[in-house]
């Protein structure tokens, strides 16, 4: 950039835009509320630094010289640019814009995210969202690494929570879900000796799903498993769902979205004893800013846990 122009402020390209516009220097003037007299003297800085003339004056008004022609619908561009960046502060401030990173175990994803997001949609104009579901000992990493704006999951035993919120919590109930048409599926509620001999589509060992589950076989004094398809893929359990007579222990919120009224699609089995896994937790950094938008998703789910 030469030094002359340079030396142009936003003010100058105000100016230009606005004489090019009204074509009168008084309008202009009037626009951008100063006298005529103190214009003048601002126009003529930019023609001085310039060397040159930015309009030619007639007697029915100002018209833009070349040089000024190309100043003018630079200015108009600046002046737009400008006029969006702060439409895009004010809705970054405002929480309608932003990125949110958060992290959810499957249940919590889909009982609390998804319907927070839907929410948050009402009146968001651009929103970059991630969402990470995983098992809680991932997601813990991911925030203390500051990979994730907050997380629901369940507190790791070696966990230093001396460093993060816990703002709210939420105990998951679980439901068994099968094929349409299942040995099982037209019973009425269920001893666990009854699902004794089938094959299980279920998270791996040490998750808390699957941990549950096997605690309350032991306490009803029934044999564990033997055939296990184990799997974090919803899809893979699914189609094993559709193909085999396998059970899938779930979470409620995910049997809620599996199964449908159609015919041929999955069922939950009645149990007489419904199991419980242990409350996820929502979980924040101590004194870690985070995007508006965060804060606002945020906000939504911790209402929807109270």
């Amino acid at each position: 950039m030469s030094d002359p122009l340079s030396r142009l402020q936003l003010r100058h390209y105000r100016l230009i835009h606005a004489i090019a516009e009204t074509g009168q220097l008084s309008l202009a003037a009037d626009r951008l509320a100063i006298s005529q007299p103190a214009a003048s003297r601002m126009l003529g800085e930019v023609e001085r630094d310039l060397h040159a003339e930015v309009f030619e004056r007639h007697p029915k008004g100002m018209r833009p010289t070349p040089i000024g022609g190309v100043l003018a619908r630079r200015a108009g561009a600046l002046l737009s640019d400008l006029e969006v960046t702060a439409l895009e502060v004010q809705a970054f401030r405002a929480g309608r814009s932003g990125t949110v990173r958060v992290g959810a175990v499957t249940g919590a994803a889909v009982g609390l995210v998804v319907p927070a997001l839907r929410r948050l949609r009402e009146d968001v104009s651009d929103a970059d969202v991630h969402v990470q579901v995983g098992p809680s000992v991932q997601l813990m990493a991911a925030l203390t690494e500051d990979k994730r704006d907050f997380v629901l999951c369940r507190v790791p035993p070696d966990a230093d929570m001396r460093e993060f919120d816990v703002l709210g919590r939420r105990a998951e109930e679980t439901r068994l879900v099968v094929r349409a048409g299942h040995p099982l599926s037209a019973a009425g509620p269920l001893p666990y000796a009854a699902i004794a001999g089938f094959a299980w589509v279920v998270q791996a060992r040490g998750t808390p799903l699957r941990e549950a589950f096997q605690a309350a076989l032991r306490d009803a004094r029934v044999a564990q498993p033997s055939e296990v398809i184990n799997t974090t893929s919803l899809l893979v359990t699914i189609a094993c769902l559709h193909s085999t007579d396998a059970i899938a222990p779930v979470s409620r919120e995910v049997a809620q979205v599996i199964c449908g009224p159609a015919p041929d699609g999955l069922r939950t089995l009645p149990m007489a004893t419904p199991v419980e896994m242990p409350p996820y937790h929502l979980i924040r950094r101590k004194d870690r800013q985070i995007s508006p938008l965060a804060e606002r998703l945020l906000g939504i789910i911790r209402q929807a846990l109270t």
